[in-house]
């Protein structure tokens, strides 16, 4: 087997894959938490993935990609066998949720690949771990079998209740708190805004609060700054500082209005590139 071959690949949902690729010296010192950098080819653009799974036995790491842009309908094109040009890391810094012992994992849309490590570790460790999965219907929920065998208890909730409850994650996590759950952290991965949301209402209720920012990056160093953000009002770079920080320290608003800055780019981009 070479390296960086993909050896599984497994369609979730619609625009959504999950690859396993044949990478030992990255599986030899992955954590929970991290994240790689990888190309499809020598002229290919580099693109962060967060490590969603991994097997040390097995030499293999599985990184979960939704069809956005170039690179990711690059990789749907690629089958089993195919080589990646590249395949970085492991980048980034490990989760360390030591010092707590009753965790709330909340994942939204794709956010659900960060956190599946989580339960997995955590439970593991025999420590209380609930998760609350959140999509736009049930066709975008991902790992759910995974996922009730390595956590406590999982409760579903998607935007038109066609699995789970019917709402928002911040709509669960309010009615477990109200009902009598105790959380000594909530771990939230997801779109920004739903972070942003998952923050606020964390804040009000005095529970401690770690957000994975995995925004755009090129160089994984630190040096083209495409993925700074403000944080305690200073700047931090999530590929060197992060990708995870005190949520309650975030600047979201920031973070959201450079999100969009080349949204009409994007959107032509991504007609030509279909095209």
């Amino acid at each position: 087997m070479k390296n960086f071959e993909i050896v599984s690949k497994k369609r979730l949902a619609d625009n959504v894959c999950e690859y396993t690729v044949f990478a030992p010296l990255v599986v030899k010192h992955c954590k929970a938490g991290q994240f790689i950098i990888l190309r499809t080819d020598e002229d290919g653009e580099r693109v962060p993935f967060t490590i969603c799974d991994y097997s040390r036995d097995e030499g293999t790491v599985c990184i979960l990609v939704q069809e956005v842009g170039y690179t990711t309908l690059r990789l749907s094109r690629m089958s089993v066998g195919d080589v990646l040009a590249d395949f970085v890391g492991p980048l980034g810094n490990a989760t360390d949720l030591s010092e707590f012992s009753k965790i709330c994992l909340i994942g939204g849309g794709i956010g659900t690949a960060v956190i599946y490590p989580q339960a997995k570790q955590l439970f593991n460790e025999g420590k209380s771990v609930d998760v609350i999965i959140g999509a736009r219907n049930e066709s975008l929920i991902m790992y759910r079998d995974n996922f009730a065998s390595n956590c406590d208890d999982l409760y579903l909730i998607t935007d038109d209740g066609s699995s789970g409850k019917k709402g928002f994650v911040t709509d669960m996590l309010k009615e477990l708190v109200g009902g009598g759950k105790e959380y000594d952290c909530v771990f939230a991965v997801g779109p920004l805004p739903m972070m942003k949301a998952v923050c606020a209402l964390t804040k009000e209720l005095g529970i401690k609060t770690v957000v994975s920012m995995n925004s755009m990056m090129v160089d994984g160093t630190g040096m083209c700054g495409c993925c700074r953000l403000t944080v305690n009002g200073s700047t931090r770079y999530a590929c060197i500082d992060g990708p995870e920080f005190d949520g309650h320290a975030v600047d979201f608003d920031e973070a959201i209005l450079r999100s969009r800055t080349y949204r009409q780019q994007e959107q032509a981009h991504l007609c030509n590139i279909r095209g």
